[in-house]
């Protein structure tokens, strides 16, 4: 078996440590920006008990507008409360709420 000198340690040590840490920020920074983030569940606390959670509205019963929470944050959910202001500024995110507008009819006038 061959041992290793003195003066090869202290250029070998560095060299690895160097080398670790190099992949290990490598690593790190390829995690952030390669536009994938860790599993993560987008609804943390709505109907957590149903298998899946959907609403349904009638058109009639929504009136002129309804603004929906598409983030899963909001405390009046389905409906929005603004909390993916303060989810966008902490994630980076851009998610805003579903705004369903009716329009009013035309009115034509004949002439």
């Amino acid at each position: 078996m061959k041992l290793i000198s003195k003066e090869q340690l202290i250029v070998a040590v560095p060299v690895a440590l160097m080398a670790a840490t190099a992949g290990f920020l490598v690593g790190r920074y390829l995690g952030r920006h390669s536009g994938h983030k860790k599993a993560q569940w987008v609804n943390s606390c709505i109907s957590k008990d149903s298998p899946k959670v959907v609403h349904t509205f009638d058109m009639e019963d929504i009136g002129t507008n309804a603004v929906f929470c598409r983030c899963w944050k909001s405390k009046t959910f389905p409906h929005c409360d603004g909390s993916h202001n303060k989810d966008n500024e902490e994630t980076g995110d851009n998610v805003g709420p579903l705004i369903i507008k009716r329009r009013t009819p035309s009115v034509e006038i004949n002439a």
